[in-house]
């Protein structure tokens, strides 16, 4: 519990946002222009829409969402949590922005690309008393005529690496067949900006990975507007997301597990 505190908290410092601030507040103890100058600057940059799109494009790619005709029967669809806020009077949690995969992974199920939809069960310990959302996932397919059969939802995860050994688990555990035990082929389904990392992990657990992204953030325009060279919050949101998956992705490669 105590590492994904520290997944959370830890790469906050060396993304833009928060080395802006660290590096102004060390101008202002010492006294020195440079530092607060280049936290300003860096804040500015990461801010402006033209460099966020940028990342964006090189994180998402440029093609858009990949018609369900062009992928194999695999022998599930897994559908990676992250779409839900718990509000007070939802009981099945409200839509975040990340709704598409929800919605993709139905559709891909019902187009009859594999037998069985997947949901990890997304959990944080200090909400101790929330419903995995797996399991309120597996509740809304179910309203939207998915048979309880065809639903299999994980154990309860914290980070994207926990949601690869769970699903793993939950297929050995199951014995759910599958035309080849030692890869089993799924479609992944997750937010375009967060699918090479997501991948990466699924299938370094053992898995034949069929990418389905959606939830894209990139700007499609062709063209660039003044406009965009000013600083915009969802500029630095957007900008921050693609770091942190670099930052993410870096840390498994190189062996690291800090990350979330």
């Amino acid at each position: 519990m105590g590492t994904l505190y520290l997944h959370k908290i830890l790469p906050v410092f060396v993304l833009p946002l928060g080395l802006s601030l660290l590096l102004v507040l060390a101008g202002l103890l010492l006294r020195r222009r440079l530092p607060v100058l280049l936290g300003v600057l860096l804040l500015w940059v990461f801010s402006m829409p033209v460099v966020a799109n940028s990342l964006l494009v090189l994180q998402e790619g440029r093609e858009g969402r990949v018609p369900p005709e062009n992928l194999a029967e695999a022998e599930a669809v897994v559908v990676l949590s992250g779409m839900l806020r718990d509000v007070p009077g939802a009981p099945l949690g409200e839509w975040g922005s990340a709704v598409d995969r929800f919605e993709a992974g139905v559709e891909l199920w019902r187009a009859n690309k594999a037998p069985y939809l997947v949901f990890t069960g997304g959990w944080v310990p200090w909400r101790p008393e929330a419903v995995p959302e797996g399991e309120l996932l597996r509740q809304r397919a179910g309203l939207l005529g998915v048979p309880d059969e065809a639903m299999l939802v994980t154990g309860k995860v914290g980070n994207t690496d926990d949601e690869a050994t769970a699903v793993r688990e939950l297929w050995h555990d199951r014995r759910v067949d599958a035309r080849n035990r030692e890869a089993p082929n799924i479609i992944l389904v997750t937010s375009a900006f967060h699918m090479p990392r997501a991948a990466w992990l699924f299938e370094r657990a053992g898995f034949e990975v069929q990418r389905y992204p959606v939830d894209f953030y990139r700007d499609s325009a062709s063209r660039t507007a003044p406009q965009d060279f000013l600083p915009s919050a969802e500029a630095l949101r957007d900008s921050h997301m693609v770091l942190r998956e670099w930052l993410g992705l870096a840390f498994y490669v190189t062996g690291s597990n800090l990350y979330p």
